[in-house]
């Protein structure tokens, strides 16, 4: 009996912890940093199967669906902030690879180029110039930052290894704990997160 117990309520006390002690609460601004590794959060492999996978999702879910011409004009005039450290986005790593190689790959500093706010170093020359010629294809959704602060109102740093590719976009979370909350909703979360950014990014601007 106990240990029936323990499996119900386990899973939510783990939750509850892990969103608590990663993203704060709403009356925070920004979290944070995490400097503790941790375990790479169920990635989505970009691949062309998968890719094609996720955009069939994204077709039945309006939150990640793709935008109108109206809404894209919109997204267009959100300022273009970063969560950077030391100005560096993504603690350096590449954003292209998340979708190339399927995994978070270190940048090199002989790589790098300026967009927004911040700096983004790539593992080639290659990455560098495909995310140079499209920017919008690669970077992370929210700036960068926590995906499960933004969708409640708020922001928080984010560990390149909480990662994961729907709809065809990056979405980057604190830690792998927070990261396993925001997928229990995901197209909930991320219908929140759209609505929220925008404000939080004039606000940061």
């Amino acid at each position: 009996m106990q240990i029936s117990y323990l499996a119900k309520v386990l899973p939510a006390a783990i939750l509850a912890f892990g969103l608590a002690a990663g993203c704060g609460n709403s009356g925070s601004n920004t979290a944070t940093p995490n400097t503790e590794p941790t375990a790479a959060a169920s990635p989505t492999a970009a691949n062309p199967q998968t890719e094609a996978s996720s955009s069939s999702k994204a077709a039945k879910n309006p939150a990640v669906a793709k935008p109108s011409p109206k809404a894209k004009q919109a997204e267009n005039s959100i300022p273009k902030v970063f969560y950077s450290e030391q100005g560096i986005a993504i603690r350096g790593t590449d954003p292209v690879a998340y979708f190339t190689q399927g995994k978070p790959v270190q940048g090199k500093p002989e790589f790098s180029h300026k967009w927004g706010d911040a700096t983004w170093q790539f593992a080639s020359a290659q990455n560098r110039d495909l995310f140079a010629n499209n920017p919008e294809k690669y970077a992370p959704q929210y700036g960068g930052f926590c995906a499960w602060a933004v969708s409640q109102g708020y922001t928080a740093s984010t560990d390149p290894n909480a990662w994961k590719i729907v709809g065809g976009k990056l979405y980057l979370n604190y830690n792998s704990a927070v990261q396993w909350g925001w997928e229990k909703d995901i197209s909930g979360n991320v219908a929140k997160g759209d609505k929220n950014w925008p404000g939080i990014a004039k606000e940061k601007k």
